[in-house]
């Protein structure tokens, strides 16, 4: 004898399970927003409705000291997604120090509300570009602090006139933060360039080196080649030295990303980038060069010969002060001869 429909077990479960689904419909906004959730896929973004860089930030408010800070959420809530970027005002030191004043000395940020999850060290090769420096900190910021990390800004600076060996200074920079705190992650960041999209997470990919600039306005939010690996990078320490962090040999401007490029495939890993609506950069006086600037640069180096002694391993300079500024802390360094072809 067969049950009724209504007190049949599969009935009443298939009933279940569509007014579940029912209700996820409601919920998500309609059938798409429960695909997108489900496969996992972000919406892209709209930028012609960009927000304020310091949006949300006036939600952030120290917990009262007997309350035991909770982990910040997986999710952060303060993200807005795309920003508005200009750099036609100059924002003064002081503006800067007024709108984040959670920023410590040396420019160390932790959520006031929640305990990070994750420890980023942002890492600056510098040369008497303030006024880029200006722009730079006045957006990464906020940047960070919607994305709920703790971090540390580092600006690492050669002394003297001399050649710019910015491989070099990273290397420094990347030791000098060891000794500070075990980071999870390493920002490489090029002081002139400045992300439009706080989804653009500024954390490690767990297995992978990751290229965040994957689309500068300067080449028309396209990459300039297939290898391109400048602008931005995300690396943990245990890749860094995998690879053996940078080569200290590369004097000017232009090959050590591609070294880079190499050694991250020589020492048996590869590149991963965000999709071009997140890895979104602008980049201050982008017209400065007007001769192709979408060409690779002509490596100098035998990078398949020279990577295991040329990095970390034969990194030599000396450390002339480490001072905290309210934003950034200053890593001022001698790095040795400059040689003459350079």
């Amino acid at each position: 004898m067969s049950l009724p429909r209504v007190e049949n077990p599969c009935f009443l479960l298939f009933l279940l399970a569509f007014q579940a689904l029912f209700i996820l419909i409601l919920y998500r906004g309609g059938p798409a927003g429960v695909f997108r959730g489900l496969s996992g896929s972000p919406q892209v973004p709209d930028f012609s409705k960009p927000h304020d860089v310091y949006t949300n930030l006036s939600l952030l408010a120290r917990r009262p000291a007997e309350d035991a800070l909770p982990y910040c959420s997986a999710r952060s809530p303060l993200l807005v997604g795309p920003l508005i970027v200009s750099f036609r005002a100059l924002p003064s030191e002081r503006t800067i120090i007024k709108k984040n004043p959670f920023v410590q000395s040396g420019g160390l940020y932790r959520p006031p509300h929640c305990l990070a999850r994750y420890k980023s060290a942002i890492l600056v090769a510098y040369s008497n570009q303030e006024k880029d420096l200006h722009h730079l900190l006045y957006y990464i910021h906020p940047f960070l602090q919607r994305q709920q990390l703790s971090y540390r800004i580092y600006l690492i600076q050669q002394v003297g006139n001399g050649t710019f060996n910015r491989a070099k200074l990273l290397n420094i920079g990347v030791r000098e933060a060891l000794k500070d705190e075990d980071w999870d992650c390493l920002l490489l960041h090029d002081v002139d360039l400045v992300p439009e999209n706080d989804y653009n997470l500024y954390i490690c990919d767990e297995y992978y080196p990751k290229h965040m600039a994957s689309a500068i306005d300067k080449f028309h939010y396209n990459l300039p080649y297939k290898s391109f690996f400048g602008g931005v990078s995300a690396l943990t320490p245990e890749h860094y030295m995998k690879m053996n962090g940078f080569p200290n040999t590369y004097w000017g401007s232009g090959g050590e990303n591609d070294d880079i490029a190499t050694r991250i495939q020589l020492a048996g890993m590869k590149i991963v980038r965000p999709p071009s609506h997140l890895g979104r950069y602008k980049m201050m006086n982008s017209n400065k060069e007007t001769e192709e600037p979408w060409r690779r640069p002509a490596s100098r180096h035998n990078t398949g010969k020279t990577w295991k002694d040329d990095g970390m391993n034969s990194l030599e300079f000396k450390l002339l002060s480490r001072t905290k500024h309210p934003l950034y802390t200053n890593i001022t360094v001698d790095i040795g001869y400059v040689p003459p072809f350079s």
